[in-house]
């Protein structure tokens, strides 16, 4: 067997770093150096692998196409490695650290801010980053260990696990159902009197298409609507002030119904369901950190 050289890891850290604060200048503030050590710790580690590894502008440092593929593979090895060193302490199962996470705007808000408290009090010493962000955007370059979004995946090189998926409601208020009446059926939405709240997709920045489900029958359809908006706080609170129709999870607005605050329409039609999907860089060797947020997402809706 190969002796273990200390040198093969030499400089891992410091590209860490300058991932995580996507700066040479703030690596140097978080690990205690000068940036000029920064930079001839990143030179060293490019001479050894014999690849550059930053590309560096006065306004920004990313990381190449060669970089991100040795950090994906060589962060869950050493990830792994603290992981069994810990282990060899009795510090198996310890949840620890940061963490780092992108989440979906929608879920961050209504389902999992509100839910966080039994996960805090559960794991003391575990420093939870969330960052609320549109899209996925480039998890590796841009510092985070997971990613929480709704929404099929999208063909990528990361790890994409299905946590769950919850159901599409129709939903309007008391006060928008007194003033425009009832809708029979889907079908009413494409036309006056009723108003319906559209969400511009992220991607494409156009409006969701509407979807109902009925057993084997699907329908699409575009609903009647003057209001567009992009963000999914706003499509909340615009529908329960009564000002139109509006599709939301359900998982997340249980206690609007119970309440009356919200009415779900065509339960006849309620069959849609949309999944979140967790995303990370390796399949292999996923931190105590990671595992224990992903079972915590997945028993929300146990």
């Amino acid at each position: 067997m190969r002796a273990l050289s200390s040198q093969l890891l030499e400089g891992v850290d410091v590209m860490a770093a300058v991932v995580d604060t996507r700066s040479f200048g703030g690596a140097a503030e978080v690990l205690d150096m000068s940036q000029s050590g920064v930079s001839r710790a990143i030179a060293r580690l490019e001479t050894r692998l014999g690849i550059r590894v930053f590309e560096r502008t006065t306004r920004a440092v990313r990381l190449t196409d060669e970089g991100r593929h040795f950090y994906e593979q060589v962060m869950p090895l050493i990830g792994a490695l603290t992981e069994v060193t810990s282990n060899a302490a009795g510090d198996a199962q310890k949840v620890y650290g940061r963490l780092r996470v992108n989440v979906d705007p929608l879920f961050a808000r209504f389902i999992l801010g509100p839910r966080l408290g039994p996960f805090m009090d559960r794991h003391p010493e575990l420093e939870l980053d969330l960052r609320s962000k549109e899209d996925l955007g480039d998890l590796v370059a841009d510092g985070f260990d997971l990613a929480l979004r709704f929404g099929h995946p999208q063909p990528s090189s990361l790890v994409a696990r299905k946590l769950f998926d919850t159901r599409v409601l129709t939903m309007a208020s008391p006060a928008y159902l007194k003033r425009f009446g009832h809708p029979a059926e889907p079908r009413a939405l494409e036309n006056a009197p009723h108003r319906c709240i559209l969400f511009r997709e992220p991607v494409t920045g156009k409006p969701f298409a509407w979807e109902f489900h009925q057993r084997s029958k699907q329908l699409t359809l575009k609903p009647q609507g003057t209001l567009t908006v992009n963000d999914p706080g706003t499509v909340y609170s615009t529908c329960l002030a009564g000002l139109g129709i509006a599709q939301l999870f359900e998982l997340g607005v249980e206690e609007y119904i119970a309440s009356n605050q919200l009415v779900p329409l065509f339960p006849d039609w309620s069959q849609q369901r949309f999944p979140l999907y967790a995303y990370y860089p390796s399949r292999h060797h996923v931190p105590a950190k990671t595992r224990a947020l992903l079972e915590f997402v997945e028993g929300l809706v146990r």
